[in-house]
């Protein structure tokens, strides 16, 4: 499965000159954990976080705490507070890829730039609910595919727990190659297996 299966498009974004305090109502309002942040031609020039957003915002108690000059102030702009420069990847890019950098670089998004414009986001979230995919809908989606393919009433298609299992009608290996990767691109599939039908005990 590909990035561009289940990122989220068109994106959200905010420019340098954005105000901080808007940037923060834009995720609130969304949901989001981070937005891009992109110059005039829609390129990627940084990204702007919950975490970003966060830092040095709550003041102090004025009662239990000092005055400190060397305190820092919130940044009033995204410029000011955004992170940059930012980690990308492209549609093309294995799911499974994109999942690992997530999680290694302690992340929770991942801008998806086509070239340096951004055309997409993943979240950790958006790959937790591909996961979750009830078996039915993936069943469906996987029936569409190889329907387009091959004919609707060549295939017989069973899904268990994400693991999906084809049969096919007719007895060509490469037809079943193929209709493996059309089923490993639907989102939710954990993993696929094309048999001919005599060999499954469909008939």
């Amino acid at each position: 499965m590909r990035v561009l299966d289940i990122m989220s498009k068109p994106v959200v974004t905010v420019t340098q000159e954005t105000p901080a305090k808007q940037a923060a109502g834009l995720l609130a309002a969304h949901g989001f954990t981070a937005l891009p942040v992109v110059d005039d031609d829609e390129r990627l020039v940084g990204i702007v976080t919950e975490a970003d957003l966060m830092a040095d915002r709550i003041p102090r108690d004025a009662r239990f705490s000092r005055l400190d000059a060397c305190e820092r102030h919130p940044g009033a702009t995204v410029a000011e507070v955004m992170t940059t420069p930012a980690t990308a990847m492209g549609p093309g890019t294995e799911l499974a890829v994109l999942a690992r950098a997530l999680l290694e670089a302690r992340i929770r998004a991942m801008p998806i730039v086509d070239g340096a414009r951004v055309v997409g986001i993943v979240t950790r979230g958006d790959i937790v609910r591909t996961f979750a995919r009830g078996d039915a809908d993936i069943a469906a989606d996987v029936r569409h595919h190889l329907a387009i393919y091959g004919g609707a009433d060549r295939w017989h298609v069973q899904v268990r727990d994400g693991i999906v299992d084809i049969a096919d009608e007719f007895d060509d290996g490469t037809d079943r190659h193929v209709a493996t990767l059309l089923a490993q691109s639907v989102p939710g599939v954990v993993r696929a297996h094309a048999m001919a039908a005599h060999q499954s005990g469909n008939s």
